[in-house]
């Protein structure tokens, strides 16, 4: 069976501008894009915008708020529970690909892959690694330890130190699914007890962890906020900087040399402000952070743009809002980047950070057929989440509207 999307505006994902253009599907994969196509049986898409599959780079599926009260009183099952509607609001706007940054452990990701639960396709990280009071270690000034994704037979603990612990660490995380290491080398906002200016872990100790991964074939991500630890972490090899609060011009440079992406976060130092704004509960300390970084991160990342440093597409979800992730690329538009930059970073350069170029990111010949459906110009980034119509994963509509609502569809034969 072959399906005819007719009468579309369509974003290649390739930073070309958008163009009329109809596109064939078959099996799950796209048979050809141009003008005067035929299939079987055609979806009318009357002239609505066309994009690519979407990619977030940084996600927390199994946790919807960072709420520490909120989140102390739950059952530990809950969050395999949020990690469903979560992973259903992502689909439902378009976000067909994600890299899971902490919480989703194998059995969640092995869900999704079986069809048991509706979701984008996943990488996951299964734990941070964090080194002893470091931005993944949970101790209170109390002297209670509080984990608020807590360790379970699927998601071993993170925390570790010195090379030999690194290693053995990072062969439990592959052991137990994880298809990317991810690594605190600097502190953060949502820890009380550390500073996001400071680097975490010496370079032997990520040089290590960066050698070890690479054994086992698969990449390593950083939280790196402070400008040390950035830059530990791109010359230890490291292959993304999510959220780069403090850049610096010396690490620009040194991501530019390396060909290290940028995953900005921009949205997640606001969901904080706006959580406990909205009543959420979190440390005092934990809110003075969030909001003495704003400006500076939207500056940092500013300027990697301008200076042409690889940008892909990353939320922090469960921060903010599941559902709200495509405001990221109305942001990333407000630190300077074009519309189709934005989207670029959001389908095809993202693809590429996450090693799944050759399938996805795109649409062209040959390519899995992740398509999404919006209303207006695809250039339009303004409520972009809310414009989603319809989306279809390996040829497949998966969206929560799709067996009730359709657009119009008729019989070619």
């Amino acid at each position: 069976m072959r399906t005819l999307f007719r009468g579309g505006n369509v974003f290649d994902g390739t930073g070309s501008a958008p163009v009329p253009a109809d596109i064939v599907v078959e099996d799950g994969k796209i048979l050809d894009v141009g003008s005067g196509l035929d299939g079987d049986e055609a979806v009318e898409l009357g002239g609505r915008g066309v994009l690519p599959g979407l990619f977030d780079c940084h996600t927390h599926v199994t946790v919807s708020q960072f709420d520490y009260m909120r989140l102390l009183q739950r059952p530990f099952s809950y969050m395999f529970y949020e990690a469903v509607r979560n992973l259903r609001r992502t689909l439902d706007i378009g976000i067909t690909s994600i890299r899971d940054a902490h919480g989703a452990d194998l059995g969640v990701k092995q869900a999704v892959e079986d069809g048991l639960i509706a979701g984008p396709r996943m990488q996951i990280s299964v734990t941070a690694l964090s080194q002893t009071g470091g931005h993944g270690d949970g101790w209170m000034p109390s002297g209670n330890c509080v984990e608020l994704m807590p360790s379970h037979p699927g998601r071993p603990t993170g925390i570790a130190d010195g090379v030999d612990e690194i290693r053995r660490k990072v062969r439990e995380l592959v052991r137990a699914g994880a298809d990317v290491i991810k690594v605190f080398t600097s502190g953060g906002v949502l820890s009380p007890r550390d500073d996001p200016r400071h680097a975490h872990y010496r370079l032997p100790e990520l040089q290590a962890l960066v050698e070890e991964a690479t054994a086992a074939g698969v990449w390593v991500m950083a939280h790196a906020q402070g400008a040390d630890g950035i830059k530990n972490a791109v010359r230890a090899g490291i292959r993304s900087i999510e959220h780069g609060i403090f850049l610096d011009d010396e690490g620009i440079q040194l991501m530019l040399d390396a060909g290290t992406w940028l995953v900005p976060t921009l949205s997640a130092p606001q969901a904080v402000i706006d959580m406990v704004d909205a009543g959420g509960s979190l440390p005092e300390a934990v809110v003075a952070k969030a909001r003495s970084v704003i400006e500076i991160h939207r500056v940092a990342v500013r300027r990697a743009v301008d200076a042409g440093v690889k940008v892909a597409m990353g939320t922090d979800s469960g921060v903010g809002a599941h559902g709200d992730n495509l405001r990221e690329v109305e942001l990333m538009a407000e630190v300077g980047m074009t519309p189709a930059q934005a989207l670029v970073a959001t389908s095809s350069e993202a693809a590429r950070l996450l090693g799944v170029e050759h399938e996805l990111g795109t649409i062209e010949r040959g390519k899995r057929a992740d398509l999404v459906i919006i209303e207006g110009d695809p250039l339009d980034l303004r409520r972009l989440g809310e414009r989603v119509v319809a989306v279809w994963k390996d040829g497949v509509r998966v969206d929560s509207n799709a067996a009730s609502e359709g657009l119009p569809t008729k019989s070619l034969g």
